[in-house]
């Protein structure tokens, strides 16, 4: 785990790169969230950011989420779930999150549903789009995203949709991820159009090309090792 010092001069580093890609997009900083991607992280290092300002997290397994929001309750953070859901896990992270990245199915968004109805909560998602079809990743093929889409709007009315987000084949490769971004923001308007609706979050981005993706209207990017460096393998 790096030092206080050091965690605090990396998201740093990142804000001002956040800043320059802004400026150079002619965009507004305040329009891009900054999601510190903590996964496999301590949550002393978590907290240690959190005293910088930092107060977005997104974590990918559930389990481990849940610890560190118990461990940093006292913090008030934002937290969004990043990571694979499985349906069995939904009744765990239903109403929990500030918002969940990677709504891939019709049976995850029904399961969703069935644990918020009896919560009486709305959930805010994102549909996760395996932007180059790539069968070892996540995500609903872009074929299917309006289908996707159109059964959360008829049968889960406490999901609320807003956007979508990718992982792009080429991720953490600078300008190499920028097509796949730009086809991400297209795939957005075009579901928004089809829906009747305003999706306004585009969740793309990371430690490597998140300047493409700013360039490209990302809204929330996710960033990990440009602030706690390498992670630690899972065990």
């Amino acid at each position: 785990m790096l030092t206080a010092g050091q965690l605090t001069a990396n998201l740093e580093k990142v804000r001002h790169r956040v800043d320059d890609a802004c400026r150079r997009a002619n965009r507004n900083p305040a329009d891009v969230t900054l999601l510190a991607v903590s996964k496999l992280q301590p949550a002393a290092a978590l907290r240690d950011i959190a005293m910088a300002g930092q107060m977005d997290f997104g974590e990918n397994y559930v389990q481990e989420a849940m610890q560190k929001m118990a461990d940093l309750a006292d913090l008030n953070l934002c937290w969004h779930m990043t990571g694979h859901v499985q349906s069995r896990k939904a009744g765990d992270v239903a109403g929990r999150f500030a918002l969940i990245h990677t709504l891939d199915s019709q049976k995850l968004a029904a399961a969703l549903e069935r644990h918020l109805v009896g919560k009486n909560l709305l959930q805010n998602v994102l549909i996760e789009v395996n932007i180059a079809q790539e069968p070892q990743k996540g995500g609903i093929d872009p074929d299917h995203l309006q289908e996707l889409g159109e059964y959360v709007l008829a049968n889960c009315p406490h999901l609320a949709l807003r956007g979508v987000m990718c992982l792009p084949p080429v991720f953490d490769n600078g300008e190499a991820a920028r097509p796949w971004f730009k086809k991400l923001r297209e795939l957005r308007s075009d579901l928004a159009k089809g829906l009747d609706m305003d999706l306004p979050v585009l969740s793309m981005g990371m430690s490597g090309d998140f300047e493409a993706a700013i360039a490209e209207g990302a809204t929330i990017i996710r960033i990990g090792t440009a602030i706690f460096g390498p992670r630690a393998v899972k065990k």
